[in-house]
């Protein structure tokens, strides 16, 4: 029978919300220390499967209020002491630039899996930086943000460098909400007939249309005895643009329905303290976020379109709907006053 493993990403998806909004001065909202550690132990104690507990970044920043840590030695630091028995903690790489030598061989201190999100327009350079990971002994998680939009050779690559490397697990990324059913058959069918057996899938699923429950239980409910999967979700949901999967609705399912034996009082416990952090500008369902949803567009264009230029609903709507295509996938502020230009209107 195949194995189900939860992975709670909150204070790592969590934390880029909060440094996201900062940064846009949407929000002076951050972790303090001492909540970080107490999320950590709570979702550590609640039997989750794996815990990422937080992202690794070479910065001029101090940044570790966003569970952002400069080196892995520094996030290995938060690993709780009260551990249980086969759980894993994973950190997150934000793409290939850490330079694999300053990058230390994996041992027993260290966090045990690294998740490294995929830059697509490095998609190769992103590939061979888990590769050499993979070689340094690290558990290695390949995660293709917005995989819906990679091409099937782009897919065979992903499925043969994970082969090769012998990854721990390959996810399909529903980064700006949008997955329906039909997709996630579809990418399951497709990695589980090529890749090797003992390779997990994992999903990652964004709520901007509120399908991201929905979808886990579509995911979970494809017929396969054999493939290991993996499903990620957020204590209340916290993380990027709309949020993610809850950890408190997925726990509840999957000991109902799956026979596991998450410890639900922790999970209410870590919910106690993130509920701090739930301000609407910085993350969860609003109609600013399902917009961008349905014209499958990176979110952040609307949410800088009302926030900062305040247009209405109806004028978000109009302009996303005419997205020139080179543009449609990657929010910068430049693509912005490029979208604006493209729609007659000024700034």
């Amino acid at each position: 029978m195949r194995n189900i493993q939860l992975l709670d990403c909150t204070l790592r998806d969590g934390g880029f919300g909060l440094e996201d909004a900062f940064y846009k001065n949407l929000s002076d909202l951050k972790f303090s220390l001492e909540d970080i550690d107490i999320v950590a132990n709570q979702i550590s104690n609640s039997n989750v499967d794996i815990v990422e507990i937080g992202a690794v970044e070479i910065s001029k920043n101090d940044k570790t209020e966003f569970a952002i840590y400069q080196k892995i030695e520094d996030i290995s630091k938060k690993i709780p002491k009260t551990n249980k028995k086969g759980q894993m903690f994973s950190a997150l790489y934000r793409g290939p630039d850490t330079p694999i030598e300053n990058i230390p061989k994996w041992d027993k201190d260290l966090i045990t899996g690294v998740r490294v999100i995929l830059r697509y327009s490095e998609l190769k350079k992103s590939l061979e930086f888990c590769k050499s990971l993979s070689e340094k002994g690290y558990k290695v998680f390949v995660q293709p943000m917005l995989t819906m939009r990679y091409t099937e050779d782009e897919i065979q690559m992903l499925i043969d460098y994970s082969n090769d490397m012998n990854a721990y697990a390959l996810y399909f990324v529903d980064s700006y909400g949008y997955m329906q059913k039909a997709d996630i058959e579809r990418f399951f069918y497709k990695y589980n007939e090529k890749l090797n057996p003992n390779i997990k899938i994992g999903f990652h699923a964004h709520n901007n249309m509120n399908l991201a429950f929905s979808n886990a239980i579509d995911f979970l409910s494809i017929e396969n005895d054999s493939r290991d999967i993996i499903v990620d979700s957020c204590i209340t949901g916290m993380g990027q643009g709309a949020g993610n999967l809850q950890t408190e609705i997925i726990s509840d399912h999957l000991n109902k329905y799956f026979g596991k034996n998450y410890d639900y009082g922790y999970i209410l416990d870590a919910c106690d303290v993130i509920e701090k952090y739930c301000e609407p500008v910085l993350w969860g369902y609003s109609v600013t976020r399902l917009l961008p949803a349905i014209h499958q567009v990176a979110y952040k264009y609307s949410v800088m379109l009302r926030a900062k230029h305040k247009f209405s609903y109806r004028e978000i709507n109009d302009i996303l709907s005419n997205m020139p295509e080179e543009l449609r996938h990657r929010y910068t502020e430049e693509n912005l006053l490029k979208l604006l230009k493209f729609n007659g209107l000024s700034c």
